[in-house]
């Protein structure tokens, strides 16, 4: 009697179970796996601009400190990006006729502002003060990077909830500005006599979720 399939019927089953038992975990871990990659977070990509700004010149060079673009970061919740009016308090002295600074120049004359790309972005369920943590000693590179040796800004962290528990309370001696986090609970400074000198304690009151999701 024939057999009732071919020969190579054995090895096409094997090979099909094989692409089946790869392709369905695939389906999910594939998506997991993506959406945490350097292409679909954008991170250490150049976020191109309308303008083109170097903070390596603007810093390095001019000793212009972070706060006087970003006057905002100290004082409210958002920092923002300078207006066209901060710019042009330097520029309109210096490099006033480079094409380069053609933007700058419409928009202050116009009053429209300047189309900036963002480059980084908390999400809206996460309410984030850059007040409190300037404030409070947290230097602007340990969330945005070393923006000082940046040609063009780009997403050098990536802002998870895990990230951020690690300063507030999981591990705050991993982070150099992380000991002003403990003047926020009276009685723990660093330094004082409850506390050992470079001791960092945990801020349990702001672990709550109604911290950052309000």
């Amino acid at each position: 009697m024939p057999a009732l399939f071919p020969v190579w019927s054995d090895t096409a089953l094997r090979i099909t179970l094989g692409v089946l038992g790869l392709a369905i975990p695939g389906v999910f871990v594939v998506p997991i796996v993506y959406v945490r990659t350097p292409y679909n977070l954008n991170r250490h990509f150049d976020v191109m601009q309308p303008v083109q700004f170097d903070h390596r010149h603007h810093v390095k060079d001019d000793g212009i400190k972070c706060l006087y673009c970003h006057d905002g970061a100290d004082r409210v919740a958002y920092a923002g990006v300078p207006s066209t009016q901060v710019c042009m308090g330097c520029h309109s002295q210096v490099w006033n006729q480079s094409p380069m600074l053609e933007p700058v120049r419409r928009s202050y004359f116009s009053g429209q502002p300047i189309p900036w790309n963002r480059v980084h972005l908390v999400p809206d369920f996460v309410f984030f003060n850059h007040a409190v943590h300037v404030k409070n000693g947290i230097e602007c590179a340990h969330c945005h990077g070393d923006v000082t040796a940046m040609p063009i800004a780009r997403k050098e962290r990536m802002f998870t909830m895990g990230w951020c528990l690690d300063c507030h309370s999981r591990q705050p001696d991993r982070y150099a500005a992380a000991p002003r986090l403990a003047a926020l609970v009276p009685g723990k400074l660093p330094g004082d006599a409850k506390t050992p000198l470079g001791h960092v304690e945990p801020v349990p009151h702001l672990m709550t979720c109604t911290t950052c999701h309000r």
